[in-house]
């Protein structure tokens, strides 16, 4: 199994488990992120972008004045892999 290979449903409910914040929607890891403002919430995504580059991983998002939701899944395979837990689990730490 590799990093973009999809995720049992078992492995998937047990990475939720340590990923309190996150749930799965339309099939992807899914966060709303709320900041104290629009500067606050864009700083997070630039941290974030820097993440994502290195990962080679980007994700679906949307910015709207102080929250940011995040959608990640692995589009090569059209769900969710272990790439989309690294990347949830970097986001939380950079929030």
């Amino acid at each position: 199994m590799t990093a973009r290979s999809p995720l049992s449903p078992e492995a998937l409910d047990a990475a939720l488990a340590a990923l309190p914040r996150w749930t799965v929607r339309d099939g992807a890891l899914y966060r709303c992120f709320r900041f104290a403002d629009f500067p606050s919430a864009f700083a997070f995504m630039t941290r974030c972008a820097f993440e994502a580059e290195r990962l080679d991983h980007h994700p679906a998002w949307t910015n709207v004045y102080d929250r940011v939701e995040v959608l990640l899944s692995t589009h090569d395979c059209n769900a969710i892999t272990a790439l989309d837990l690294e990347l949830a689990a970097a986001m939380d730490r950079i929030a």
